[in-house]
């Protein structure tokens, strides 16, 4: 982010009442990731200790590979092996590496929260409140999100911190990339009531005229101009929440460790409804503790950043974590996506700390409601993670921070590996069953050349891959067992061993269609095709028939395909592939069915059965009346004081020739001229137009004055 600018404090630079000068963006300056970085002066070190951690992972990993790959290539080496078998080999060898690696990891978290050891930093949840010497700032960027409930969070989250009577070492920022005029409006007057019913002079909000680099953009511009101001920094995302406590306590731990430029949370999804959310809310609240655990008993002070609930030490970030724009052209050139992982290696590169503290509870997030609006959010991840081929060749980068890189891409690029996977083993069957073998091949031969498989053995390879894939979630429910108090929030272990069953089930049907989905992105983004950025939906799940539809055909035709190709083959190979089958004939209800509110006494989790306080005032604000949707323009002829405000946070208008003059300002003004009332303007603005009105002082008492 280049230097850190020394500027006076916030308040000092405030226009009027919580809403910060909107200048022209400053530039930033992006570190060259060639260049070498500057070190912290002490940078932090691996002991023998962690060394030998990271040994059993890999070494472990290794044994279960290389057993599975000597397994499966005894299974096809009857006869010989052929080109499509050794294909198939290969693609299996590369698939059990990343299910042997994540299962080693999973082990590691169920040992060490056996041990009550799951922190990389030494950190508690309880005792009493530590006393905080720093000032720090929550950072809450946010785009075309809902004001009402996006206030409420910020605000249960605000009193939570009020509570701990550490308020005063808090600042809060909204910083608004929002694009939709009336949204943009509603926080504004959101945030104005905001701040009245705190009464606080340490709530900011400023919206951007140019939303360059979205999120990274954003929080980059804002250190350039505040930064100075702050040790370090607390990044939510738009559902993020969390507790006063915790916030107090992440920052004690970072004045405890100077060395650290980085403390992940854990955040614990809650707020589901659907049955697809409430699945994704049981499985992350039962497993993702202990697999977060083994991440962060081998990765240690390489850790990662997921981009929010988080805090940063300041001077660490704008000092090491300056974004390139990377070159050629979309997807995989421009601004990078995935910002937090290149993030956190930058600053490691310097030495800095990066950990995580998965048993830190009081941090929360919700999930989208539906697989659609999942899988539309994932095109998203998959293309910034593709990014990350281009950032690999950094030079100096720590190698666990490489690994975080390869272990992004792999999460997509195993969809197609698995889809062709499956593909290579149909067309081999359907080789077997229509196309007569050659016993004798050209040469001499004693004996002929039968083309078989041990089906035996191939059954003994699904069941132990399948066990790699399940233990880890019998090895969570374990560990819930060895907690009374969990266990009884959890529901009693019956009732969450039959969520862990209903689980297991429901996600292998829903992972094929995932398969697909993914494997459909990867090929796009190879295609160049740009995802761009989409405004992430967060009410219920329900999805339009019409759409079901489309979106579901792609993957009910590969389904279609498998099942006649299976059956073509013989039975016992269409009741093989059943469970992969089962899920892409039924996407379609499935989809439907996952989107819709169920199970709310099956999926039952601790924060529903005893819901934290912060998540309680959270829900109960947003549930109160809010505004009723107005366009903006009219909504600020109908408030002076929210005309005043805004007014007062808009830069100087514009003053030069054509060339100089935005072409959507430029079209309104003439429409704008062209009107005889205030209704005739505002019927022909577009939306662009409109929002190019609204950050034009002038232009914008103009058509109010009509």
């Amino acid at each position: 982010m280049g230097a850190i600018v020394t500027s006076p404090h916030p308040e000092v630079a405030t226009a009027t009442d919580g809403f910060l000068p909107q200048e022209s963006p400053l530039a930033m300056s992006a570190a060259d990731l060639g260049r070498p970085p500057h070190a912290v002066s002490k940078p932090v070190s691996v002991g023998a200790g962690m060394l030998m951690r990271r040994a059993l992972v890999l070494v472990l990993t290794a044994a279960l590979t290389g057993a599975g790959a000597y397994e499966m290539y005894m299974v096809v080496q009857v006869g010989g092996v052929t080109i499509m078998e050794g294909m198939v080999l290969v693609l299996f060898v590369a698939l059990l590496a990343w299910i042997a690696f994540s299962f080693a990891s999973a082990l590691a978290g169920f040992f060490a929260l056996l041990r009550r050891n799951g922190n990389a930093l030494p950190i508690r949840d309880d005792g009493p409140l530590p006393q905080l010497a720093s000032r720090t700032a929550v950072l809450l960027p946010t785009y075309n999100e809902n004001p009402h409930q996006l206030m409420a969070r910020l605000r249960a989250i605000y009193e939570s911190v009020e509570a701990t009577g550490q308020g005063d070492n808090f600042d809060w920022f909204v910083l608004s990339d929002t694009r939709d005029p009336d949204i943009w409006i509603a926080e504004e007057r959101a945030f104005l009531e905001l701040c009245e019913a705190c009464g606080a002079q340490r709530l900011f909000y400023r919206h951007r005229a140019d939303n360059t680099a979205r999120k990274s953009g954003n929080v980059g511009e804002w250190i350039t101009r505040f930064g100075g101001a702050y040790r370090f920094m607390i990044v939510l995302d738009a559902d993020s929440l969390m507790s006063g406590d915790t916030m107090v306590r992440m920052v004690h731990a970072m004045e405890s460790n100077p060395q650290a430029a980085l403390l992940q949370t854990l955040p614990v999804i809650v707020n589901a409804r659907s049955l697809f959310s409430r699945l994704q809310q049981f499985a992350g609240r039962l497993y993702g503790p202990m697999v977060a655990a083994g991440v962060a008993w081998w990765h240690g002070s390489e850790g990662n950043y997921w981009g929010h609930n988080a805090i940063i030490r300041i001077e660490a970030f704008a000092q090491q974590a300056g974004l390139p724009e990377l070159s050629g052209r979309k997807p995989f050139g421009g601004h990078i996506l995935s910002h937090d992982f290149v993030e956190a290696a930058l600053m490691r590169r310097a030495g800095w700390g990066i950990y995580m503290a998965p048993m830190l509870g009081g941090s929360f997030e919700e999930v989208p409601p539906s697989l659609l609006d999942f899988a539309a959010r994932d095109r998203r991840w998959c293309q910034g993670n593709l990014q990350h081929l281009a950032v690999l060749r950094t030079r100096r980068l720590h190698w666990i921070s490489r690994l975080h890189f390869m272990t992004g891409i792999g999460s997509y690029i195993t969809a197609p590996l698995w889809l062709s996977f499956l593909l290579l083993g149909i067309l081999i069957s359907l080789q077997a069953r229509f196309i007569r073998p050659e016993y004798f091949p050209k040469g001499f031969s004693l004996f002929p050349n039968w083309p078989a498989q041990d089906p035996v053995l191939a059954a003994w390879v699904f069941g132990l891959t399948m066990a790699l894939l399940i233990v880890p979630k019998l090895l969570g429910f374990l560990l819930l067992l060895t907690r009374s108090d969990v266990r009884r929030q959890f529901g009693g272990g019956f009732r969450a061993l039959t969520g862990v069953i209903a689980e297991v089930l429901i996600s292998a049907m829903i992972a094929p269609v995932m398969m697909v989905f993914q494997s459909i992105a990867v090929v796009e983004i190879l295609l160049g095709r740009d995802a761009g950025w989409q405004t992430q939906r967060r009410d219920d799940g329900a999805v339009e028939r019409r759409e079901l539809y489309r979106k579901y055909g792609v993957p009910t035709a590969c389904g279609v395909a498998m099942a006649i190709s299976a059956w073509a083959v013989s039975l016992p190979l269409l009741l093989w592939m059943s469970p992969v089958i089962i899920g892409l004939l039924f996407a379609i209800p499935i989809g439907a069915w996952t989107a819709r509110p169920a199970m709310h006494a099956l999926f039952v989790t601790p924060e529903e059965a005893k819901p934290p306080r912060v998540l309680v005032r959270a829900n109960e604000l947003a549930a109160s009346p809010a505004h009723a949707s107005a366009p903006a323009l009219a909504t600020l002829r109908q408030d002076p004081a929210l005309l005043h405000r805004h007014l007062s946070s808009l830069p100087p208008a514009r003053r030069g020739g054509p060339g100089e003059i935005d072409l959507h300002l430029a079209v309104a003004r003439a429409r704008i001229e062209a009107s005889d009332s205030f209704d005739q303007a505002v019927r022909h603005l577009t939306p662009r137009e409109t929002l190019a009105v609204l950050g034009d002082s002038a232009l914008l008492e103009g058509v109010l004055a009509k």
